[in-house]
């Protein structure tokens, strides 16, 4: 397995610079920089090798490895993908049916999802935008204290949407 960064002798430039702990940091011809290594029981690590002098660290390579991978995964962690849940609604969602999906929606934005509401147009109901509007108009209101809309409800082909995003704790 080759090693993604440059090691000791496989460093190609006359000088480095060094730094790290125990060492005095400064720019360093690149065979004396190895021979301090080597003292150490240690490794010349080419931390950056685009810099002018090529920025290295003296360092035990594996130990080295071992911290990139235990970064890399605390930064993989700290990621969040967002989820995003559908609510659907008709032009004529009665006052029950509305609830229920309001309490969805509520959980939904609790759990940090985004809610996409949206009601569907069917047929000549399509006549009747300004009930839809109001529907998400409403909807809009009745989360306001767990989610923010991204913009007002807006048509798409039969169906007027918004996305809600959950605020921020």
């Amino acid at each position: 397995m080759e090693p993604e960064h440059n090691l000791n002798n496989k460093i190609t430039a006359k000088e480095v610079r060094l730094v790290g702990d125990n060492i005095e940091q400064g720019v360093y011809p690149t065979a004396v920089a190895i021979k301090m290594a080597e003292e150490m029981e240690l490794d010349l690590i080419e931390i950056s090798g685009n810099a002018v002098p090529p920025v290295c660290r003296i360092f035990d390579y594996r130990k080295f490895l071992y911290e990139q991978k235990k970064k890399q995964k605390e930064l993989k962690a700290k990621q969040s993908n967002v989820v995003v849940k559908e609510i659907r609604f008709g032009p004529n969602t009665d006052d029950h049916d509305f609830e229920f999906k309001l309490k969805h929606a509520k959980a939904f934005l609790k759990e940090g999802s985004k809610v996409r509401a949206y009601v569907q147009f069917k047929g000549r109901a399509i006549v009747y935008k300004d009930r839809g509007e109001i529907l998400l108009t409403k909807f809009i209101s009745e989360l306001m204290e767990l989610g923010l809309p991204e913009q007002m409800p807006k048509m798409d082909g039969k169906r007027m949407f918004v996305i809600i995003t959950p605020k921020k704790k």
